[in-house]
């Protein structure tokens, strides 16, 4: 009977928590439809025009910080590229100090080479990196008389007194270039065996070197192309790390909108000490005077 009366009790003591454990999970349920009814309330509530307008910003800003960052690293690359290629040679240019007008040539000499060690210089190159393996080996003979003057009033070659005879012409400042801009047969043709010692043309010298001579100078687009060469990479590649530092970087942002009265709003050491004394001075005089 005690054995009875004790699995009874305990079937008994168990009820409340099987009933207590089916209170949980019909809560539990109960929390979960909540939840789920929250969410479709949210997914359902229509986003205001603020909020749209936020997230195409975003995708706006964020499709804007790969550009710039795509400018930026191309601009570096660009820069390299025409070092080389354009603004040595400009410098070069401006250095040897070419006369802008140009003065009187004759074509001395003109060879045609091939092989490596035959082309040790050439007058035209198409291509300035690689070797050139055939080759037009030109000289001239130049007086300082200005082209427009000789034109007007043309000497006899055998009577002319060349300032600088037997030098290296070249097609341009460098002796090289990439078409179309340079064709050597087309250079050849034009200057070559067929005009040695018969014909007049322009030329331009370096006031510098006298010994180089080339056909094409300009001084307005060599300085032209250095400072475009310099400017366009550089300053693209300023603005795109400034935009992207100003969006980006805390410090940046912060320094922009630096507020003007942030000293006075935050005193010293000094002043800290300075007030706190004048406090506990008046204080102080307050004690004295209730006494």
């Amino acid at each position: 009977m005690r054995s009875e009366l004790r699995s009874s009790a305990n079937t008994l003591s168990a009820a409340p928590s099987l009933s207590q454990s089916k209170v949980s999970i019909a809560s539990s349920h109960s929390s979960q439809k909540s939840t789920s009814s929250k969410k479709s309330i949210k997914s359902d509530v229509p986003l205001t025009r603020e909020e749209i307008i936020a997230q195409y910003i975003e995708k706006a800003k964020w499709y804007t910080s790969v550009g710039l960052g795509t400018t930026a690293i191309l601009s570096v690359f660009a820069f390299l590229f025409l070092i080389p290629f354009v603004v040595d040679p400009a410098i070069s240019a401006l250095t040897a100090d070419y006369d802008p007008e140009p003065v009187t040539c004759v074509i001395s000499g003109h060879t045609y080479s091939e092989g490596i060690t035959n082309c040790t210089w050439s007058s035209c190159r198409e291509g300035c990196t690689t070797a050139q393996t055939r080759c037009h080996q030109m000289t001239v003979n130049y007086t300082k008389i200005p082209y427009k003057e000789w034109v007007k009033n043309p000497v006899d070659l055998e009577l002319v007194d060349w300032d600088v005879a037997d030098t290296r012409f070249l097609i341009n400042t460098e002796g090289c270039g990439y078409p179309p801009y340079v064709n050597c047969t087309e250079f050849a043709k034009k200057y070559g065996n067929e005009h040695v010692r018969t014909r007049t043309f322009p030329c331009y010298y370096s006031r510098a070197f006298n010994e180089l001579v080339t056909a094409r100078y300009s001084w307005e687009e060599n300085l032209k192309h250095l400072i475009l060469s310099i400017i366009i990479p550089n300053v693209l590649f300023a603005v795109s790390i400034g935009v992207l530092s100003y969006w980006y970087c805390p410090c940046c942002e912060k320094a922009c909108h630096k507020n003007p009265r942030v000293y006075a709003e935050f005193p010293s050491a000094k002043e800290k000490k300075i007030r706190s004394w004048e406090i506990e001075y008046i204080e102080s005089e307050e004690c004295i005077n209730k006494l």
